[in-house]
């Protein structure tokens, strides 16, 4: 018969004697009577199996647990090593092809001002280089943003389709842009049907003074082109009640009069 002592059990008072506040520590408890040493037996026995299954496996385990812990080092080196310096590089890098591309923005000589944007100057890489060996980095991801743009200025739309589809952020409105400028890109290619789609997901991106009015009314008439009258009236309604003082604004009236 199994036994357990059991500390703290307080031993029956002799009817002849008198004892206060004595307790014995050790009493057999009969474990085929006792609901709590079978409970003790089943943890013993749980303990027991976890005890084999770490000493048999003991040797996976640590590996594991190594693996995982310089998984989380590598990743606080590479970061501290590799991409942090990496940032600054590509910022520098930037700062003479985003100075074209604002230039080329106002100029007549535009396109040769975006063709050194994106291909360098004055010893500075361009967005295409830099969008290739700073991937990975804030910069290198906002390269692709620009290069897009200044292809899409180019008229080469394949490659701003390509460039601005590379282009991630949580910044809805650089997100707008960039669905933005792939509707643009296909509009401009005549496929009028994919730059809907993309007016439509740029507008569902955000909502602002500036991306919402050109946006909903480049939607507007790309609905009006495809025989859609009823998502153009939709489009151009919009910006006579919420943005009839913008410049997209202007005429309005007129379009809303061709898709009634």
């Amino acid at each position: 018969m199994a036994t357990y002592n059991k500390r703290g059990y307080k031993a029956p008072k002799p009817k002849d004697d008198k004892i206060d506040n004595e307790f014995i520590d050790d009493v057999p408890v009969d474990t085929t009577d006792s609901t709590t040493a079978e409970v003790f037996n089943t943890l013993d026995e749980s303990a027991s199996r976890a005890e084999d299954f770490v000493a048999k496996n003991q040797k996976i385990i640590l590996g594991i647990v190594g693996v995982l812990a310089f998984a989380a080092i590598s990743y606080m080196l590479y970061a501290k090593f590799v991409v942090e310096p990496n940032e600054i590089d590509a910022t520098k890098e930037m700062y003479v092809a985003q100075k074209n591309f604002e230039a080329a923005t106002n100029a007549p000589e535009a396109d040769s001002l975006y063709n050194l944007a994106l291909n360098g100057a004055e010893g500075k890489l361009g967005f295409v280089k830099i969008a290739e060996d700073f991937s990975g980095t804030d910069a290198g991801n906002l390269a692709n943003l620009y290069a897009g743009l200044a292809y899409l200025n180019t008229g080469k739309y394949d490659q701003a389709i390509s460039y601005l589809e590379k282009f991630s952020s949580d910044e809805v409105m650089f997100k707008a842009m960039a669905l933005g400028g792939i509707g643009d890109a296909y509009s401009q290619k005549n496929q009028m049907k994919e730059a809907l789609d993309f007016y439509q997901k740029a507008l569902a991106v955000d909502a602002n003074n500036f991306n919402t009015p050109r946006f909903t009314l480049k939607a507007g008439k790309t609905a009006l082109a495809l025989g859609n009258k009823e998502e153009a009236l939709k489009h151009f309604t919009a910006i006579k009640e919420k943005y009839e003082s913008s410049v997209e604004g202007q005429g309005i009236d007129a379009l809303i009069g061709l898709a009634q």
